[in-house]
């Protein structure tokens, strides 16, 4: 890095409170290893080896998890008061830490969880990184222990990859705290329509859907949200849509732009924000004036 990008990246650190200790050392492979892909046919999300393209599960999870991961079942997966540490790397361009900081603030002001800078003392902390293999957007799903890796992936010659805008990181974002994609809903057959004969073979499993017993939602089926596949997740070929709308008025599915009315709603659901009544309608009308 040249002195005076790193002059620049130690600046936002101290502007955030956490430059007063050494960062965290990351490896730039992460095991155990995925399959290796043409990187030319996949979108970065599409990361092969990972739970439905982006997220990185371990088995206990399949068989509980809803609209967000069951609290319950699991109540050490969620971030404790809705507060997560954060440590973001120094390998980030300054533009791409402003698109970071844009996920973070975006989701601070619409929810009630709350992302602060890592005081070098809290045993468990996100790590927003770069990762080179597997590179692409991920994430773990909740809070999964220690130093969680959440994997963006930097622009390059080839496009802006994760940080083109914030939506990507806020994707990832969310699904550290638990919330899966929209469209394994258990309902998801009356909206959606999926063309197995377009998806990969070995990805098909990816757009699996969770019975009824293992899903309750509080919220309806949202085509914009944030945490939807778009039509061309996973195809075979270029055009080929892998998923579409049922409803003849709905002409696009998912988008990575920022959180949803739905989005917004689910994710101060799953935190309890709603439940309060101090903070209720406040939340309420956050996500009504400020979702997509």
């Amino acid at each position: 890095m040249h002195k005076s990008l790193y002059v620049l990246v130690l600046s936002c650190l101290q502007c955030c409170g956490y430059a007063r200790f050494i960062l965290p050392r990351v490896p730039d492979v992460v095991h155990p290893p995925v399959p290796d892909h043409d990187e030319e046919l996949f979108d970065p999300e599409e990361s092969p080896g990972l739970f439905e393209g982006d997220m990185a599960l371990t088995n206990e999870f399949y068989n509980y998890w809803r609209v967000g991961i069951r609290w319950d079942i699991f109540p050490n997966k969620l971030w404790i008061n809705g507060t997560v540490p954060y440590v973001i790397s120094p390998l980030y361009e300054p533009s791409d830490l402003v698109t970071i900081y844009k996920a973070i603030r975006i989701i601070n002001f619409m929810t009630c969880v709350r992302f602060v800078p890592w005081n070098g003392k809290s045993k468990d902390y996100v790590l927003i990184w770069p990762i080179k293999y597997p590179k692409g957007c991920w994430s773990f799903v909740g809070r999964f222990g220690g130093a969680q890796i959440v994997s963006l992936q930097a622009p390059d010659h080839k496009g802006p990859n994760c940080l083109g805008t914030e939506g990507r990181a806020i994707h990832e974002l969310m699904h550290a705290l638990g919330v899966f994609h929209e469209q394994s809903r258990w309902d998801r057959d009356k909206f959606v329509k999926i063309h197995t004969d377009n998806i990969i073979p070995r990805f098909i499993s990816n757009f699996d859907k969770q019975s009824l017993e293992n899903t309750t939602y509080s919220f309806e089926y949202d085509f914009d949200s944030i945490m939807h596949y778009g039509k061309y997740f996973f195809s075979k070929k270029k055009g080929k849509p892998t998923i579409t709308p049922k409803h003849a008025d709905v002409k696009a599915l998912g988008q990575r732009k920022s959180m949803s009315k739905g989005d917004c709603l689910k994710l101060n659901d799953l935190y309890g924000c709603l439940k309060n009544p101090r903070t209720r309608r406040k939340y309420y009308n956050i996500c009504n004036f400020m979702g997509l």
